[in-house]
């Protein structure tokens, strides 16, 4: 019966992780915490989808959120069991050499140099 629990559970974190979008935003998150904007434009992703996906991490505690004034902040959770840390290590590690995430980490770091006020006013006009 254990053994049956833990391959669902291996099984949904996998899962989890198995959504492009999703997936982008787990390899944002761990460069540090950002606001929905940031993830937003790195992307070049609509917000009611980034939301969707950003809810959808949250519900399998992926990621956390804080609130600090208007904005909503994300960052990842602390992984919770040692499968889940060795498999975020292993695509932090693996995927930042790939070229399309070299590419959002690159939009990223121009997000970043931008107030947060200037990025969700470009973050409105995506559609």
């Amino acid at each position: 019966m254990i053994k049956k629990e833990l391959a669902k559970a291996y099984t949904n974190f996998f899962r989890v992780l198995s959504d492009p979008t999703r997936l982008n935003i787990i390899m944002l998150l761990t460069a540090k915490e950002l606001c929905v904007c940031q993830i937003e434009m790195a992307l070049g992703v609509h917000q009611a989808k980034i939301s969707r996906h950003l809810a959808y991490l949250r519900k399998h505690n992926i990621v956390q959120v804080r609130r600090e004034w208007k904005w909503k902040y994300y960052s990842l959770a602390r992984p919770k069991n040692q499968f889940e840390e060795n498999i975020l290590q292993c695509l932090k590690k693996w995927l930042q050499k790939e070229k399309i995430f070299k590419s959002v980490f690159f939009q990223m770091k121009e997000c970043l140099a931008q107030s947060l006020d200037v990025v969700a006013q470009m973050a409105k006009k995506l559609k």
